[in-house]
């Protein structure tokens, strides 16, 4: 009983919990459903009947019978004298109309005056580009020292001095000065307005909130947007989101800003003459399907190419591609996927059955052990490096291979600081140490795989010996490794680019992937063999069938072309596809002779950035759909203005195979259109419109449930509740966490002896360094949005990360200029010194097309047509310049 109301509850809730489930408030200071219960603000004491003293209500729970009063005159005094004491030393602002924070209005509601003095401006540190810190505001519930050290793992707010005195500072001069990543945590859960979020309109506060889907890594974060006049001006993170758990970084919480840039293209553009020239939506359809039908009557469909936005919605993509087939008429529709994690889908496709991870994140905190292989995951996925560095913080062995010592590595049980390019032996030797050592699970083995003998007297032959040469790390590491991830079951993997960027990409997934089958952990809570996608979508844009080989669903062609025909009433094209790599290579020899790119910098982003230009140079049409100009628009004969993901409904689909809405939040800026629509314009156009009536995202997804019997259980009004995941083949059906619970679709699975076939790619005397490239916490891939943001004050340039015994030999010091040399270009982008790298290795960012560092990656490739940019032989020279 609460305030003599029946409530009914689950055992081991706490009495806040209850009455918030009742509706009745309790007034606390120091809760935040993120973090451990403390009692300590003492602000939520209650009443039980029968106890002897007052109970804070967030550490206390329920019983059954239990007899609670939250409203006493005894409680309110009580309440009263716990604000007076913390009013005391608030400065006496002007209070706000609503109040600014919990604590003003809690001082509001009780009719208290603060009595502190105002903190004069020099005195507030706003070094940050994103939140203004004024501690005269602060109450000593210590919540942001919480929730920076136990959800975002980072600890930069320190409690200093002791008693009476203690106070609340970040770990450095300033905020900006500090380690902060800018997450917003500490901001979101401080009550009392000592941390605010700088540019939250100081007036009234955002007037309308909008659940929607991050718009930027492959985790899934479910943030609020908050709009005030048609724009966007506050965001915070979801609480009962099943992926970020009420986190976010960043890039979701800050970088929002873009869509309103002053530089947005928002007009249909068309060059003439040499320039562009403003056309309105009608011409510029009518020119596109015009170009595109007379490339196709000269030269056939094939001489046609589109690639889809790993940016954009499922049914974005899912209609780009029916584009291609239907009316185009060619398979050559392919998209960044093919750059990053194509190795990864079909190495898990062909080893296991489906190319997508096995597991959820959730599983991070099963895990008795997590392996992380070539993946910086605290800067390219931070919510999930944080629960990463939570569990290594509490005793779950952490390995990590990696070349260089990131921020996860430094918390690392082991680190294997391999040589780039031969993650393949290294595998190879953990899982001779699993077989030499009689580590393997033979109960998973003889109920579901194949193969173990041969694999055995193979990987025999991979001792960590001679691992240990190859990779240039000791061969007790090696077998330490093996034996912590074969001895903790479950054991969880998490992989990127590391791993897949290589010419043996696809063979170093199947390498892990045997590891795990080794020791049964696959099928599993806790385990499993989980690639984390680096855009918001790129899972779900390869999902709907932007490959020339797949169609949604990732389905061989000729394994479900039938099926489709019949659906979408039209033959598909029997040619076979072309992928992103394949079609510039047609390009530049006249075959491919006209290139719709929708949402991608191909030349930014893609490896040998020379031979990418010459290739999109020799065509015939160049269409570009995005927000911004971009390098690849600057040789573009169309541009045609898309909304950005803000400005649409939809879904995303994010490395766990969970489906989650997008929703708009803000209207469609200026004249943008969906890329939905524009597609279906240039559809019909092109008298193919019967295929693309209907472009409203609901209709587009239950086209896709009808094609795509995994998904088929997957309806908009279940996804208002939550995300699911796939397979989810019925409507009550709860959705697939982990893949092979049951066994594998086809009986058994088998091992796979892989060959080594080292990389041609290798230093010699005139190019004595190993370049790896990757990204920063601070910019997203091209940066066509972050750069936009104020996250440029935080990372303004890319650099290039050399050991500091390096940097004196060449006679560098931190900042100075320096030119990368490859056998195919060069970049020139500034120095940082760091212990992060070994001597003889070089790591640089890719985000700016000032550095131009893909003009010297390489662009040797894996079977599947991956190339290969974590391994360029280059020197380094001083560019004479000082910044």
């Amino acid at each position: 009983m609460i305030d003599g109301r029946e409530v009914n509850v689950a055992a081991g809730t706490t009495v806040l919990a209850s009455a918030r489930s009742a509706g009745i408030d309790i007034p606390t200071l120091c809760d935040d459903p993120r973090l451990e219960p403390t009692g300590a603000c003492r602000l939520c004491l209650v009443e039980i009947a029968a106890a002897a003293r007052l109970a804070t209500a967030c550490t206390t729970l329920v019983h059954a019978g239990m007899d609670v009063r939250t409203q006493t005159p005894e409680l309110e005094a009580e309440r009263r004298g716990i604000l007076e004491l913390l009013a005391r030393d608030y400065p006496a602002v002007q209070p706000t109309t609503p109040p600014a924070n919990p604590f003003q209005q809690y001082l509001r509601e009780y009719g208290i005056a603060a009595g502190g003095d105002v903190r004069p401006p020099d005195q507030i540190d706003e070094s940050h580009p994103y939140i203004r810190v004024d501690m005269s505001r602060c109450i000593d519930c210590f919540r942001c020292v919480r929730i920076c050290r136990d959800v975002q793992a980072q600890d930069v707010w320190h409690l200093w001095d002791r008693g009476f005195d203690t106070v609340v500072h970040p770990a450095g001069p300033s905020l900006l000065e500090s380690p902060c990543v800018a997450c917003g945590a500490c901001v979101d859960t401080c009550p009392s307005g000592a941390l605010e979020d700088r540019r939250l309109p100081a007036a009234a506060g955002p007037l309308a909130w909008t659940r929607t889907t991050c718009p930027y890594c492959g985790v899934g974060c479910e943030l609020e947007y908050g709009t005030q006049a048609g724009r966007i001006v506050a965001a915070r993170p979801v609480l009962d989101a099943p992926v970020n758990r009420g986190h976010a970084c960043v890039k979701g919480r800050y970088a929002f800003d873009f869509a309103h840039a002053a530089d947005r293209v928002t007009q249909p553009l068309v060059r003439d003459g040499g320039g562009w020239h403003s056309v309105e939506w009608e011409r510029a359809i009518a020119h596109v399907a015009q170009r595109l039908t007379d490339v196709i009557a000269r030269y056939g469909p094939d001489a046609v190419g589109v690639l889809g936005s790993s940016r954009a919605t499922d049914e974005d993509n899912y209609l780009t591609q029916k584009f291609a087939r239907l009316v185009l008429g060619t398979n050559n529709v392919d998209c960044c996927a093919r750059v990053c994690h194509a190795p990864s889908a079909e190495g898990l496709k062909s080893m296991l059955g489906a190319g997508a991870a096995t597991n959820s994140f959730e599983d991070i905190e099963q895990a008795r052990a997590l392996l992380v292989v070539g993946a910086n995951v605290t800067e390219s996925h931070p919510v999930v490096g944080a629960r990463i560095r939570q569990a290594a913080r509490r005793g779950v062995p952490l390995i990590v291979i990696d070349p260089r010592r990131t921020e996860v590595a430094r918390e690392a049980t082991i680190h294997l600081a391999l040589r780039p390019g031969t993650n393949l032996p290294l595998l190879h030797a953990m899982a001779s140490v699993v077989l030499d050592d009689q580590l393997q699970d033979d109960a998973f083995l003889a109920a579901h795989v194949d193969g173990v003998d041969e694999f055995r007297r193979f990987v025999r032959e991979w001792t960590p010996a001679r691992a240990a040469a190859i990779c240039g790390v000791s061969a007790e590491a090696i077998a330490r490794a093996a034996r912590v991830y074969a001895g903790g079951r479950p054991a969880m993997s998490v992989h990127g680019l590391g791993l897949t960027e290589h010419t043996q990409g696809t063979d170093g997934v199947r390498a892990l992937i045997n590891l795990a089958l080794l020791t049964g952990n696959v099928g599993r809570p806790g385990a499993g063999v989980n690639p984390l996608r680096g855009q918001n979508n790129v899972q779900g844009a390869a999902q709907m069938g932007c490959d020339p080989g797949l169609l949604p669903g990732g389905v061989p062609i000729e394994q479900a072309r039938s099926r489709f025909e019949e659906a979408w009433g039209a033959p598909l094209p029997r040619t076979r596809g072309l992928a992103l790599l394949d079609m510039l290579d047609a390009a530049s020899a006249g075959r491919l002779k006209a290139l719709f790119v929708v949402g991608y910098d191909i030349l930014l982003t893609n490896p040998n950035a020379n031979q990418t230009r010459r290739a999109l140079e020799a065509l015939d049409v160049l269409i570009v759909q995005d927000l911004f100009h971009t390098q690849t628009s600057s040789l573009a004969h169309v541009f045609l203005p898309a909304c950005s993901t803000f400005e649409k409904d939809g879904t995303f689909m994010n490395a766990e195979r969970r489906l989650q809405r997008v929703r708009r939040v803000i209207d469609p800026v200026g004249q943008s259109r969906s890329d939905s629509e524009i597609i279906a314009d240039i559809a019909r156009a092109m008298g193919r419109g019967d295929g693309f009536a209907h472009v409203q995202p609901n209709v587009v997804w239950d086209e896709i449930r009808r094609v795509w019997p995994a998904v088929n259980g997957i309806t908009y009004d279940r996804l208002e509740h939550g995300g699911l995941q796939w397979p989810c083949p019925t409507v009550d059906h709860p959705g697939t966490a982990v893949l092979y619970r049951d066994g594998f679709a086809h009986g058994r699975v088998s091992l796979r002896p892989i060959q080594v076939h080292p990389t041609d790619e290798a230093t010699d005397e005139v190019y004595p360094f190993l370049l790896t490239t990757g990204r920063t916490l601070y910019q997203f891939n091209a940066a066509t949005m972050t750069a936009r943001t104020p996250n440029n004050e935080l990372r303004p340039a890319d650099t290039l990360d050399l050991a500091p015994e390096d940097g004196a030999r060449l006679g560098l010091r931190e900042g100075d200029d320096v030119r990368v040399i490859s056998r195919r270009g060069v970049a020139t982008l500034p120095v940082r010194l760091t212990d992060a790298v070994r001597p003889g290795h070089a790591f640089a960012t890719f985000h700016t097309a000032t550095s131009a560092v893909n003009q010297v990656t390489s662009d040797a490739r894996d079977p599947v047509g991956t190339p290969e940019y974590k391994v360029t032989a280059v020197r380094i020279e001083p560019a004479g310049v000082r910044l």
